[in-house]
């Protein structure tokens, strides 16, 4: 059954109101009609299982059914930091990440990165990656959206203040330990990031800067791969070894 996401002001037990920009889909798209059922879900751990009770050009309103709520985590969550990336391959690992069940995502400006974003398109952009992460949560059935952090510069992040477990940084054409071996948390109340390159990866200046802040310098292998594939590699292979695939 779908699930779709709903804001707060949205979900009023024991009815529903469908907002305007996921009316359409719904109505048009989907063909939901008065009798059938939907599971709505607040994105805070809550899920509403909800009999549309009234179609109409103008709405959709529902009557909650069910009301289920997320199950205790057994697993550290896993934030991805990912230097930005060109054309649709940022969205694309959004998409993926989302996917994985990544917790949030940290779009990060670093030396040999080619997208450079201008301030007045910055929260434009964010919300197109929000969508995109929404979308792909709904698809995926996951209970939350990971949010989009406000991109930064990756010299920032890596020095300022820290409340994840374990900081790893991937770096290719070097020697380091292998993210199949690296010791990891298994409790529920910690937490992962890992940060992925761009293009052109990491400049020797920023792995010697994150490796004086506490990184760990992991690789994936003697395989080179693309920005976008070794974000998507990183987050599986985490997201297996904590339990959460496969």
């Amino acid at each position: 059954m779908p699930i779709f996401f709903l804001p707060a002001h949205a979900i009023t037990p024991p009815s529903i109101t469908v907002p305007r920009d996921l009316l359409a889909h719904l109505r048009d798209s989907l063909r939901v009609e008065a009798g059938d059922e939907i599971i709505f879900a607040d994105g805070q751990g809550t899920r509403y299982r909800t009999e549309i009770t009234h179609s109409s050009k103008q709405g959709l309103t529902g009557r909650i059914l069910d009301t289920f709520h997320e199950p205790a985590g057994q697993a550290p969550a896993v934030i991805l930091g990912q230097a930005l990336l060109k054309g649709e391959k940022m969205d694309w690992v959004i998409q993926k990440a989302t996917e994985l069940g990544v917790s949030r995502i940290v779009p990060l400006q670093s030396r040999n990165t080619i997208v450079q974003l201008r301030p007045e398109r910055v929260e434009a952009q964010l919300a197109r990656w929000q969508r995109i992460a929404l979308e792909a949560a709904q698809q995926s059935e996951q209970w939350r959206v990971p949010a989009i952090a406000h991109p930064q510069p990756m010299m920032e992040f890596c020095t300022g203040p820290s409340a994840e477990s374990v900081r790893l940084l991937l770096a290719e054409r070097r020697d380091g330990q292998s993210l199949r071996t690296v010791p990891l948390p298994t409790s529920a109340n910690a937490s992962i990031v890992a940060l992925v390159g761009p293009e052109g990866g990491w400049t020797a200046e920023e792995m010697g800067l994150a490796e004086r802040s506490g990184w760990l310098a992991v690789t994936l292998g003697q395989k080179i791969l693309r920005a976008e594939t070794a974000a998507i590699v990183t987050v599986g292979i985490l997201q297996h070894r904590v339990g959460e695939l496969g």
